[in-house]
């Protein structure tokens, strides 16, 4: 049985999982979905209704639901693994750039390690973003790769292609990995902030700036500037004064040091971690904004020749007629009204069993399929009109052969419950004990109830 996908899944999972089917009918070859199409001609809708109905089935019965559940995990254990990388990243930088206290902080080169790397990978960013078109960056594809490496599911390795070629239709990898990147940098920047705060309230520290050829001038001027968008959030600036008795290694410059705490911390927050907090907001107002959009492409060649089997010429003006009240099969047949009711069907029997069986009147005779065509029309009808119990009465004098159990597989699915009666020889004629047990042992394997007596009890009632 195909495993269940979650009750209504979201829309961008739905698209997903129908491109991943996709990508992998591309690299395989065309799956087995005789039932899968039969089963989205039952739901119903538009063509992308029904391709997407298809798939979803296609995904649960050769489990890529549980593979992109593993994925998600993966990616979840990539992101804890990125964070705390970031986290780690951060104090580093904020240690590396005060030291131990004992020597005084070169201010700029402070600044420099503090801010450096943060700046230049901004600047790769925005390259890449404006020239590119690949705003994700290491960061993103290391992400990216992580998650499947950490699925550890064989299933899973369609599953980021397909979600990048369904985000590249509006351009949201770009806006999904950004918010990944700039996530990650906003986490590090905060580690170091927060580590910076740390070490100026439990350490001493002496700032200075030292120079060979550039004039006292030039560090008064960019002291300066940088300060200004932090006073006016209320963080210190130093004074001329101060900032120019700092250059003087052998003055203490005592007045001078919560000054020069003070506009280190407002530069790292104005110019650190605040352009990232605006990112990662722009990206997810972005991503969320597109998402919303995304459908599916029905340009694609594979989509496009889907639609004579989703909506055969026969169906593209509509039902004009009404349900049959009769299954047309080889024998009587009956009306299936939804989860209501009981069926008997036969499958491949001989003219030596005697068919039907006397039913109780509130059990339909499905006949006896015999041939492809009678199977497809009981099976659409049966995915239209699911009965509550199904009866598949079987020759266990026949080996159990892979279309027979395909079959039994397939109508049990149409139906809430279903069991398989093996019919008994007729008078006389004795039967194989090692073919029974391959029978039961195969009905086992599909998880169907089996018996050699006739279920009509059952059928009637719904219990023995």
């Amino acid at each position: 049985m195909p495993a269940p996908l979650p009750a209504s899944p979201n829309p961008l999972d739905r698209l997903w999982l129908t491109e991943a089917v996709r990508l992998r009918e591309e690299h395989a070859g065309p799956l087995d979905d005789a039932e899968a199409n039969r089963q989205a001609r039952a739901q119903g809708g538009a063509l992308p209704d029904l391709i997407e109905h298809r798939a979803l089935w296609l995904a649960r019965r050769d489990g890529l639901v549980d593979a992109l559940h593993h994925w998600r995990q993966g990616a979840r254990l990539a992101g804890y693994a990125l964070m705390l990388l970031a986290l780690v990243t951060g104090a580093g930088l904020a240690l590396a750039a005060l030291g131990d206290g004992i020597r005084p902080v070169n201010v700029f080169w402070a600044l420099g390690s503090l801010l450096g790397l943060n700046l230049l990978t901004l600047l790769g960013w925005l390259l890449g973003f404006l020239f590119a078109g690949d705003a994700g960056g290491a960061l993103g594809r290391l992400w990216l790769w992580l998650s499947e490496k950490l699925a550890r599911d064989a299933r899973a390795v369609q599953l980021a292609p397909a979600l990048l070629t369904v985000l590249e239709q509006r351009r949201l990898g770009r806006w999904l990995l950004g918010l990944g990147v700039h996530g990650l940098w906003l986490v590090a920047m905060s580690s170091a902030l927060v580590t910076l705060l740390a070490l100026l309230a439990t350490r001493r520290y002496g700032f200075v700036w030292e120079t060979t050829i550039l004039g006292e001038g030039a560090f008064v001027g960019l002291t300066q500037a940088l300060g200004v968008l932090p006073s006016l959030l209320g963080f210190s600036v130093p004074d001329i004064e101060q900032i120019r008795a700092s250059g003087d290694l052998a003055n203490g410059v005592e007045s001078a040091r919560q000054s020069w705490a003070g506009w280190l911390v407002g530069v790292v927050l104005i110019y650190g971690l605040l352009p990232r907090l605006l990112l990662a907001l722009l990206c997810l107002w972005r991503w969320r904004r597109g998402r919303a959009q995304l459908r599916l492409d029905l340009q694609l060649p594979a989509y496009r020749l889907l639609r004579e089997r989703l909506q055969p010429p026969s169906e593209h003006l509509g039902i004009t007629d009404a349900a049959p009240a009769k299954l047309h099969a080889p024998n009587a047949g009956a009306q299936l009204d939804g989860s209501e009711g009981a069926v008997l069907v036969g499958i491949e029997l001989d003219q030596s069993q005697a068919w039907p069986p006397k039913l109780p009147t509130s059990v339909a005779d499905a006949g006896v399929l015999d041939d492809r065509e009678q199977r497809r029309r009981l099976l659409e009808q049966l995915t239209r009109f699911p009965p509550q119990r199904l009866a598949i009465a079987c020759d266990p004098r026949r080996s159990p052969d892979r279309g027979t159990l395909a079959l039994i597989g397939e109508l049990s699915r149409c139906a809430a419950q279903s069991r398989v009666w093996l019919l008994q020889p007729p008078a006389g004629e004795a039967l194989d004990s090692h073919r029974l047990h391959d029978w039961h042992q195969a009905l086992d394997s599909l998880g169907l109830p089996h018996s050699g007596s006739a279920p009509m009890t059952w059928l009637e009632t719904g219990h023995d």
